[in-house]
């Protein structure tokens, strides 16, 4: 158990029947009336925000989750099968478990699968990742990296903006968390 005046940005607790992650909080005295907490909390599985109010001191059910370092092997139709980077173990993932995320999985990449009573909720990826760029309009002479952008497809099938100056073949550093260009590698 956790009381609402021990919150911390990052704590995760159980609250009607799912998982939330505490991303701000505020601590609140008006003048007349008692204290509360005000929290912003990010549901670990939806990754909806959600606010709510707690009373002072009120007691919630602390959620313990594991975070296990694995890389992903391949994809076998709609499954993806991960491996555990210390027992070796073979797990599979379906796209609904990954989310968003699956446009961005490479190969032999490091995730970080997070568990809850054994059960995978959630899967972090690196902030960036290198993908090469497979499909593109070809550029030009004289486009600038301030000149715009045009839509490129990257070797997981995602589409991302890139400058103009972008061609097919080359290697790109994308944030995994926003899909925008960062850079050529």
């Amino acid at each position: 158990m956790i009381s609402s005046n021990d919150f911390k940005t990052g704590v995760t607790i159980e609250l009607e029947g799912d998982i939330f992650q505490i991303v701000d909080f505020q601590h609140v005295k008006p003048g007349k009336g008692a204290a509360f907490v005000r929290a912003k909390m990010k549901n670990v599985k939806t990754g909806a925000v959600v606010e709510k109010k707690f009373n002072a001191g009120e007691k919630l059910a602390r959620a313990r989750l594991d975070r296990r370092e694995m890389q992903f092997l391949y994809k076998e139709g709609d499954q993806f099968v991960v491996m555990d980077n210390e027992s070796f173990e073979q797990i599979t993932l379906t796209d609904t478990q990954i989310g968003d995320e699956v446009k961005w999985l490479k190969e032999n990449m490091n995730l970080g699968i997070l568990l809850y009573n054994e059960a995978v909720i959630g899967v972090d990826l690196p902030n960036t990742v290198e993908l090469k760029v497979i499909e593109s309009e070809p550029g030009v002479k004289g486009d600038t990296s301030t000149g715009g952008s045009k839509a490129a497809i990257v070797e997981t099938g995602a589409s991302v903006q890139v400058p103009f100056f972008v061609n097919i073949g080359d290697v790109l550093i994308i944030d995994t968390r926003t899909g925008a260009y960062v850079s050529r590698a």
